[in-house]
């Protein structure tokens, strides 16, 4: 089993998308864990406040280091070398595949989420590694938090109803030096609105239905 542990303002944004699907029955059979906190609980004036405004000024707020380091301290009493502390941030390395599978050797993941301007640099030596999803901004850390998670998950055995799903779907060979993006997938109707499924998925000839899903597979060279 992984465990997933989530600092979060916001610990309730996600729960629905937790606890349906493939997560939630996930989750029922105990191959993972997913537990949320809120920040707050680490605060320490009346107010429960975890922000304040930036050294230097400019806009916004400021999520305080003493807070996340409480909140990590009370979450981990002692360090193992499987368990990875994450900080999703824009100044982090880009998550990908290959970072998912490596993630998925842990037996436990804490992810901080942040909200507002922005954590307070100095908790950069409280965590292992900073993650970023992308070159785009969110309003907060959660639901990069959510697709770590889900990202993850997934690659641990018996949390996907076949493994050989993993094997053939996107991005499934980063170790091999390459990626691929899966070949097109259809359904019924055979034909809708004059558009038809290819012939050769029609045809039964497993050899030349791989051979064509080999050709509409894109793949790419990675670093």
């Amino acid at each position: 089993m992984i465990r997933f542990d989530i600092l979060s303002l916001f610990p309730d944004m996600l729960e629905g998308y937790f606890t349906s699907s493939i997560l939630g029955r996930a989750q029922k059979k105990k191959l993972i864990k997913i537990v949320q906190y809120d920040l707050r609980k680490w605060a320490h004036d009346k107010h429960n406040r975890v922000d304040d405004t930036p050294y230097g000024g400019g806009p916004g707020m400021v999520i305080r280091v003493d807070v996340v380091h409480r909140a990590l301290k009370a979450l981990i009493q002692k360090k193992s070398s499987t368990t990875r502390i994450l900080l999703l941030s824009p100044r982090g390395a880009t998550f990908d595949q290959r970072v998912a599978k490596r993630l998925a050797s842990y037996k436990r993941i804490v992810l901080i989420a942040g909200r507002y301007e922005a954590i307070d640099a100095r908790v950069d030596a409280y965590v292992d590694e900073k993650i970023s999803i992308g070159n785009f901004v969110l309003t907060g850390g959660e639901l990069a938090a959510a697709c770590v998670v889900d990202a993850v998950s997934r690659l641990k055995d018996g949390v996907l109803g076949k493994a050989t799903s993993l094997d053939q779907e996107s991005f499934s060979h980063f170790e091999k030096k390459r990626t691929n993006i899966e070949y097109p997938q259809y359904t019924r109707p055979e034909i809708y609105e004059r558009r038809s499924v290819p012939k050769v998925l029609l045809s039964g000839d497993h050899g030349a239905i791989a051979a064509w899903r080999g050709r509409m597979s894109k793949h790419h060279r990675t670093n």
